[in-house]
């Protein structure tokens, strides 16, 4: 059985998954577990928040912290929100979103820092961002390490599938991991 990290831009599953519905992270984690032939070694959730002292954010950032049968025990990263200018191509008008920051560089560190003191022989990642193409290239062809994705089609990069040992559209699995009575297994904007 391959040492198997899982790494989450939550932003992105939150995101990708709003034409199906709100997923249930425990059951998303089973379901990969299973189709992964075993437990991941770790499991980290990267994102952004708007307001770090948030009750509702925090009482979700703590459950995905938890060890099961609570919550699916995850390391979480936070980092901060950033604005983004943006001009309306129309009117002409600028106006500010936010956006992650931090993110990204996250996610890429955390994917060459821990093939390279050997963490894991099979990469998951939930994440859609064709950035991510040149450290996947790495640890794949200089580490030899394994690269699987977990997306919703139309959502990943052909960058990043063209570098996967196996893509697991997760929209095929939404009996299975769609939303049931976890109260808390959904993230609030």
């Amino acid at each position: 059985m391959p040492k198997t990290i899982w790494l989450i831009d939550g932003a992105y599953l939150l995101k990708s998954s709003a034409a199906h519905g709100k997923f249930d992270y425990i059951k998303l984690k089973n379901e990969l577990e299973e189709i992964n032939g075993g437990e991941f070694k770790e499991i980290y959730y990267l994102n952004s928040v708007k307001d770090s002292s948030a009750a509702q954010q925090n009482a979700f950032h703590n459950w995905l912290k938890s060890a099961p049968p609570t919550g699916p025990k995850m390391r979480v990263k936070l980092y901060g929100l950033k604005e983004m200018s943006v001009r309306c191509g129309e009117c002409g008008q600028t106006t500010a979103r936010p956006v992650q920051k931090g993110v990204d560089v996250g996610i890429a560190t955390l994917i060459i820092k821990l093939a390279s003191q050997n963490q894991y022989d099979r990469l998951l990642l939930s994440a859609g961002d064709g950035d991510f193409e040149d450290a996947i290239d790495y640890v794949k062809s200089e580490l030899h390490k394994e690269i699987w994705l977990a997306g919703f089609s139309g959502n990943v990069s052909p960058d990043l599938q063209s570098y996967a040992d196996k893509v697991i559209w997760l929209e095929k699995h939404w009996d299975r991991i769609g939303m049931g009575n976890s109260p808390v297994a959904d993230e609030t904007e």
